[in-house]
């Protein structure tokens, strides 16, 4: 997102105590739906206190997501926010970010081949099948990322310091291992996907 306001600058909007929000670019006050459009047109923004400068863009932005869900615009399963939710206080929460910024741009770009390959039309109807096969492949990703649960270690016989300290390791050893292989099953299939919108698109 790098189009800003046409000056090359990112645009400051400025937040007050009483929620209002104040576009610099334009010296007018603005809503969250014009922030949404902001966000389609490409237009580089960052949110800040009035008074403090603090960023809170990130916030702002979760805040026209959680808007957006409860108009009835929902993009989000609850399957996806309770799997999400769960990967908070993880170890799996550190990698999160850098996959679902892969993935988002990964499908950003899919749309417009999509877009291309209809010949301009109205691709609804093959968008929404490739939709559901993407967070079909997406929800597999995130159960992969999930560390299997304890559940069994109350049953478990206890044991001495001196054989938990290799078991230990041995564990985290195999969870490292696990996440390996769950982004090299990740990158394959996304290079599928990617192989066949390329095929599809040399077909148009």
């Amino acid at each position: 997102m790098t189009k800003a306001n046409g000056t090359g600058e990112t645009v400051i909007i400025k937040k007050y105590a009483n929620r209002r929000l104040y576009d610099t670019s334009t010296s007018s006050y603005v809503t969250l739906d014009h922030l949404a459009d902001l966000v389609r047109r490409e237009v580089d923004f960052e949110v800040r206190d009035a008074k403090s400068g603090e960023d809170l863009t990130r916030s702002v932005l979760t805040q026209i997501i959680f808007e957006k869900e409860n108009k009835g615009d929902g993009a989000l399963p609850l399957s996806f926010l309770r799997q999400l939710i769960g990967f908070y206080g993880g170890g799996a929460q550190n990698m999160l970010p850098a996959w679902l910024d892969m993935s988002m741009n990964s499908f950003a770009e899919s749309q417009e081949r999509w877009k291309k390959a209809m010949g301009g039309a109205h691709p609804m109807a093959f968008f929404e099948t490739q939709t559901r096969r993407n967070m079909e492949m997406f929800e597999q990703a995130m159960k992969m990322f999930a560390v299997p649960g304890a559940a069994g270690a109350s049953a478990a016989p206890r044991q001495s310091e001196a054989e938990k300290a290799p078991r230990s390791s041995a564990g985290k050893q195999e969870s490292s291992e696990a996440r390996d292989d769950a982004m090299s099953a990740l990158k394959a299939q996304m290079e599928l996907m990617q192989k066949q919108l390329d095929s599809l698109s040399s077909k148009s």
